[in-house]
Order: structure tokens, then sequence, then C-alpha cells
């Protein structure tokens, strides 16, 4: 899960952050070190591994919490408002990742207040208000 306010273990490393699921699991150590290298390098934070959150910046929280979702390769991923921190070009990245975790198999789940970017993944979209379902469409189906 990607969570809006990160949920970060402070007095731990972004590495350490990433590894826990991991160890929790029963991963090996070269399994653990392989799976975080390759999470934080698809977020472009493998150069911060070391780094203790509080170093970083909203963003890059956000985007250690993200790269802790799918370090576990999970069945459902459940993401709330997982753009809302980052720049346009990061926020078009980071749902290009979805996309592609999507491809692998995961079923990827969006909470966002950006309809314009839930548009541009060609995905079906809810819509809701006030807990209500208002709309429900894919972006290019008539």
């Amino acid at each position: 899960m990607v969570f809006q306010d990160h949920r970060l273990l402070l007095d731990r490393s972004v590495f350490e952050n990433l590894a826990l699921p991991l160890i929790m699991a029963g991963a090996t150590r070269a399994e653990i070190g392989r799976r975080v290298r390759a999470a934080l390098d698809r977020v472009g934070l493998l150069a911060r591994e070391g780094a203790l959150p509080t170093a970083l910046s909203a963003g890059e929280q956000q985007r250690v919490g993200i790269a802790r979702a799918i370090v576990v390769q999970p069945v459902l991923l459940l993401a709330d408002e997982p753009t809302g921190n980052l720049d346009p070009q990061l926020a078009a990245d980071i749902m290009g990742l979805f996309a592609s975790v999507s491809a692998q198999g995961t079923t990827v789940l969006v909470a966002s207040h950006d309809l314009h970017l839930v548009r541009k993944m060609s995905k079906r979209v809810l819509v809701l208000d006030h807990g209500r379902l208002i709309d429900d469409f894919r972006p290019g189906v008539a």
C-alpha cells in the first residue's frame, strides 16, 4: 500500500525501510538486496538508499513509499494520492511505473484527485463524490 503520509520508519535508512517487509516474508539477504535496489532504481532513488527519511524531500519520501509497495510484488497495490508530492514529470513517471506493475499481473487501485493524470492511464475510472459513485468510464471508450 502506498500511504498519503508515507509511513516510513524515520530511524531506518531508505534501504532498511524497503527491506523490512521482505525480511518479514523470509527473503534471503541476497534476494533482499537485489529486490530493494531494483525497486529504488525504478523510482529513481538508488543513490539515496543509505539516507534516512528525514533527509529526503516530501517527494522523495513519497517515492520511497511507492518503492516499498512494489518491492514485495503484491497481487493488489493500493495507492492513496501517490503523486501528491511530485512534480508533473515525476507524477507521469510514477503512473507509468504503475502501468508496468499492472502489466506484470498486479491489480493497481489508485485514489487521486488528479483526474487528468488518471485519464492518461487509459484504464477504468470510478469517480466518487462524498463517498458516492457518480461516474464509471474508460478513457477513449465511447
